[in-house]
């Protein structure tokens, strides 16, 4: 597996998109290679050092960053690269998929030469980003803090303890949030995880995202310097700066190309073992087999095509950066949900039907994975949501689904 970067490409115009396709060559080879034994290690449920190692070696935490000089990657690239991993292995791609976002923190929270700083020492170090950052309250409805910094002459200690959904023994840096007992600000930091005062408890036994690292950050006492500090998270949408407010959206869009790596990888696993067929069904003579794989084909294709756009809009509102309209986050939080809504029943309803159409072992993993990766999310809650912005014409984002 070659990393990116190892050969020289063109300079000039063609730059950008030879890295773009050199890049997702990489993706590819790293699917495969994640592909060959994926059920064995969904099976064994351990964390993913040994992935998050393969990743480092093909250099994709470096280039799923932000986009600079030489360097990250435009948000519609990363998301391919995510959808390509998660169709593989769909935990490796929600390692991928919040390492991107968490690593676009320093630009949603802090200022531009912090965040520049930041990204260019991620970049060199390779690192692996995680965190679990919470969401303003849409009525200023505050719920009590589970971490809590308390000022100190060189900075703050923090202490607490926080669930995170993917590489908690893996990351090189987790993002959290926590509230400033002298002052009630909820500030955003992040955490390097051998710091003293940090320890991990992995979940176990989960039915699906085996792989994925989830687990607990508990800490105690953990010293915070002020270059740790992101900046201040708003403590409710009024107060939330136009760009802030795509955090929480580019996260859920990002997952949602999760899902369709899930949904893709479960319909290409039961193509190949239908095409193998059956003394009794033979693939090309069964019509009930073509109408089954045209339906979900098709419920595929419609999820795709409604969250690329929402990819599409998504990118263009960071790509403006500051100079983003006040009016914009609505709408884009809007076609999230849409896509989140859509993508959360064609998923589910892909992933259980493609058991009844083939029978092999770890053909279940795509239905457990997607009902844990979908679970949090209750479908009602969005399309409320949905109908409140369509109706009222809110420019509030769209309510999460989640905490």
């Amino acid at each position: 597996m070659r990393p990116i970067g190892t050969t020289p490409g063109p300079s000039g115009p063609e730059s950008a998109d030879w890295r773009r396709r050199a890049l997702l060559r990489t993706a590819r080879d790293v699917a495969d290679d994640l592909a060959a034994d994926a059920i064995v290690r969904d099976q064994a449920g351990r964390p993913p050092l040994d992935e998050a190692a393969r990743l480092r070696e093909a250099g994709l935490p470096a280039a799923l960053t932000p986009p600079g000089p030489g360097r990250g990657v435009d948000w519609a690239t990363g998301c391919a690269v995510i959808r390509e991993i998660a169709a593989a292995d769909s935990s490796v791609g929600d390692v991928l998929a919040r390492h991107y976002v968490h690593a676009w923190s320093g630009r949603f929270y802090a200022s531009h030469e912090h965040a520049t700083a930041l990204e260019e020492e991620s970049v060199r170090g390779q690192w692996l980003w995680t965190g679990s950052v919470g969401t303003p309250s849409p009525h200023g409805v505050s719920v009590g803090p589970d971490l809590t910094l308390r000022p100190r002459a060189t900075g703050y200690l923090l202490d607490g303890r926080r669930s995170v959904d993917t590489a908690v023994a893996a990351a090189d840096q987790i993002v959290v949030d926590a509230v400033c007992t002298a002052t009630g600000d909820v500030l955003v930091v992040r955490i390097p995880p051998g710091a003293q005062g940090v320890s991990l408890e992995p979940a176990r036994d989960r039915l699906g995202q085996r792989v994925a690292g989830a687990g607990e950050v508990v800490l105690d006492r953990v010293t915070i310097t002020p270059g740790h500090v992101l900046g201040r998270r708003p403590h409710d949408e009024e107060s939330t700066a136009p760009f802030t407010g795509l955090a929480e959206p580019a996260l859920r869009l990002a997952l949602c190309h999760v899902a369709l790596g899930i949904t893709e990888g479960a319909l290409t696993e039961a193509r190949d073992l239908s095409r193998g067929g059956h003394a009794h069904r033979l693939p090309g003579e069964d019509p009930d087999l073509f109408l089954a794989y045209g339906e979900l084909a098709s419920a595929a294709q419609t999820a795709t095509a409604v969250v690329d756009r929402a990819t599409d809009v998504m990118a263009r509102a960071l790509a403006a950066g500051a100079q983003l309209d006040p009016e914009v986050p609505a709408g884009v939080a809007a076609l999230v949900a849409t896509a989140e809504t859509v993508m959360s029943r064609a998923a589910l309803h892909i992933t259980a039907r493609v058991l009844e159409l083939a029978d092999a072992p770890g053909l279940d993993r795509f239905w457990r994975n997607a009902r844990v990766l979908t679970a949090h999310r209750p479908v009602a809650h969005r399309l409320r949501s949905i109908g409140e912005h369509y109706l009222n014409g809110s420019h509030h984002p769209v309510a999460a689904a989640f905490p």
